[in-house]
Order: structure tokens, then sequence, then C-alpha cells
């Protein structure tokens, strides 16, 4: 009997301890038609793009929101569309906001990037800063997010456009990490600058589709996460020159089952953590709040097709445990930002899409 009672206080100790370990969600905004990118402006409000083309002002406690105009055209075709975004580091003094989006080019359509000043309801003086050339029709792949370094640097992801082969010539913009000054310009330092070896805008390749991108908050060191086929979801940390080995090598399948190359292949650099079976990762972050005390430190990183928001415990580079939060709501992660509060906001990347806030249990 006594052996019963004290199971049965085990069981609700560690029931109620997970059901705590899951945060309080609420809808900040709704309505949302495919909100891919999100980047947080200093008085509180949050710039919002949505796939078909629109760029969003959006307040997240009122839900008030106004469409920003002189976004770019874009070709909101397949995964292509009106992409990333990010604010310049002196944004307060230059008013800089970066966009990247699937734009037309002579021979179908490309990853663009862009810039322009955020006035009264628009953007000014924007400029076309890059274009992940060569063109192709494909409607695949896109990769697309952006960050800026401590340094001042800003590194755009790019997709192989479902052209896996691209990864691998590192001449190509597409599958890999690029490296720029903050007006588009190519920094001297980047592994190829002089153009002989490869692009001069690159500064890793042999990728497939990265769709996160984050700094460390310790180290300063670039993080990106890159969808697999069937299986082999990756997290590296790009290095100057380095070729990541997509497709040569990947813990992945093809979708119709053959492996397509070994884990691992001198001379390429194997990922930090991979998920196989495919998660399908989107948006990413190193939590630093205080809402969440015991997750500082913790990576954050959303699910499209697992549908959950994945905390990752890490030792170093190695991940020690990792967790699966908002499992039950079956929605599709796209984005990841921490508030202002500590508070942490999710993009659902629906036709019904959702800002989430998520703030712990006992608030």
């Amino acid at each position: 009997m006594i052996q019963r009672t004290v199971l049965s206080l085990v069981m609700t100790l560690l029931m109620t301890a997970a059901a705590m370990a899951q945060p309080r969600v609420e809808v900040a905004v709704d309505d949302l038609t495919h909100p891919w990118g999100m980047a947080l402006l200093p008085e509180g409000d949050l710039l919002v793009t949505e796939r078909p083309g629109r760029l969003l002002q959006l307040n997240p406690d009122t839900g008030e929101r106004r469409v920003i105009g002189n976004s770019p055209a874009v070709v909101a075709r397949g995964q292509g569309g009106l992409l990333d975004i990010a604010l310049h580091p002196q944004f307060e003094d230059n008013r800089w906001v970066y966009l990247t989006w699937a734009g037309a080019c002579e021979s179908g359509s490309a990853t663009h990037l862009g810039r322009g000043k955020l006035g009264d309801g628009e953007l000014t003086d924007f400029e076309t800063l890059l274009v992940a050339e060569p063109c192709v029709s494909s409607g695949r792949h896109f990769g697309s997010r952006l960050v800026f370094d401590r340094d001042g640097h800003l590194y755009m992801t790019t997709g192989d456009r479902g052209q896996r082969d691209r990864s691998q010539d590192p001449h190509d913009l597409n599958g890999a990490v690029l490296r720029l000054h903050d007006d588009g310009s190519i920094p001297a330092d980047n592994p190829f600058a002089d153009g002989a070896a490869g692009h001069p805008a690159i500064y890793s390749f042999g990728h497939r589709n990265p769709q996160g991108a984050t700094l460390h908050p310790v180290t300063g060191a670039v993080w990106i996460h890159e969808h697999g086929p069937r299986g082999g979801d990756e997290i590296n940390l790009p290095a100057s020159g380095e070729n990541f080995g997509w497709p040569l090598m990947t813990h992945g399948r093809e979708y119709h089952g053959p492996e397509i190359g070994p884990d691992t292949l001198p001379g390429m650099v194997d990922p930090i953590h991979h998920w196989t079976p495919s998660i399908a990762p989107s948006g990413m972050l190193f939590y630093t709040g205080d809402a969440f005390p015991h997750w500082q430190g913790h990576l954050l990183v959303g699910a499209l097709v697992q549908t959950h928001l994945a905390r990752l415990e890490l030792d170093g580079t190695t991940v020690v445990t990792e967790d699966r939060l908002l499992e039950d709501r079956g929605r599709r992660i796209r984005a990841v930002e921490q508030g202002p509060d500590g508070a942490i906001l999710l993009l659902t990347d629906h036709a019904d899409g959702e800002l989430l806030r998520l703030t712990p249990r006992d608030h």
C-alpha cells in the first residue's frame, strides 16, 4: 500500500513537472497569410513578412496592423515569395530594413536581397543589393535567413533551388552561406574574395536549404540549420571556405528510399547535430531572457513538418537534451523571436497564420 502511494506521488510530481515545462500560449495576432519572418522594432512593434508579398507592422499587444508600402515585387510561387527580414545593427540611427524574397529574373526567379529605410508607413530609398544567380524556373529551396554578426557583417543563406549539384559549385550563389558588408559589398577577408576559386560573396557552401540562422550569445559565432531530404536536417556552424557536404554526404535519404551518400566524408564538415527523421526546421534563436530562466542559453528551433518548438540544451556545441513543445497545437512554426520582456514569439506558417506569445505558466 505504501509503495503504491509513493509511486502515485512520484507519478503526480512527474506529470506536474511536465505540465509546468509547457509554456502558456497566447494568440497575440491571427489572420496572417503564411507569415515567414519577423523583426522587433525598438518601440515594441514587429515587422512581419507574409510570403504572398505583404510587409506588415504589428502591435503584438493590441493586434493593430498596417501594411508597409514600397516592399519589393515577389514571385509567390511554390516556396517563394517575401521571405526573411532583419534590422541593421544601428537601425535606430539609420532605419535600414533588410529583406529577402523570391524575385523574377531573366530565366525564372532567384533569391534576392535588398534594403530600404523605414519611414512613416513605407520603405524609402529601396535598393536591391544581391541576386543569387544563376536564376532558374524552380519554385523550391530559396533558403533565405539573415543575421548580422558582431562586426556588422551580414550573413544570408541560400538554398540549392532543388538542383542539388549546385551546392558543390563554389561559383554558384545557391546552396551557400553568403557574407557581405551592410551595403552589399564584399568583405576583403571572404574566402573567395578574389573570385578565382569561388564567388566572392560565398562564405561556406555545400548546404541544402538553410532556413535558420542566429548568433551564439557567448561566442558570437553564426549558427544555422538546414533542411535535409528524408532525414538529415542539420545544425551547422559555417566556417570560412568550408564545404558542408550536400549532396555528397548526408544523413538523409532519397524521398523514394535509397541512400544519397555516406554520413561523413574526409575534407567536409560534419553537422554538430542532425534530425533523422526530419522535423523540417525553420527559425532559430538562442534564448537569453529572464522569463524562462532555466532555458537561458538553450537553442529554440521551429519545426514545420513535425509541428513543434524544439528546445535544445547544449554543452558547448553538443546537444545534451532535446524537448518538444506545442506538439498538440499542430501548427507549422516558421520563425522564432524573443520579446523585450523575455516572452517567446512564434510565427505559424498557414493561410490562417498566427503570432503566438509564450510565457511561463506561473505568470
